[in-house]
């Protein structure tokens, strides 16, 4: 398994267009150096009316399919 950890800050307007599916990834570069993509819709259980905004880690497979998205402290 492969876990990516990322720190993110979209505003609510930011993110309207990917929760209205108009953009359906996210590419964010992670804490080491290195860009990941994964779907938008993962992160819409962490909108709140800030946006969405802290410390994140992305679990994937073997064959970086995505497992989970989870905040971290």
């Amino acid at each position: 398994m492969h876990r990516y950890e990322f720190e993110l800050s979209l505003s609510p307007t930011r993110y309207v267009d990917y929760y209205r599916g108009k953009v359906r990834h996210v590419v964010v570069q992670c804490t080491t150096g290195q860009n990941v993509r994964f779907p938008a819709s993962l992160l819409r259980r962490f909108v709140s009316p800030e946006g969405i905004i802290g410390k994140f880690a992305l679990t994937c497979d073997e064959r970086n399919k995505c497992i989970g998205l989870e905040r971290i402290p």
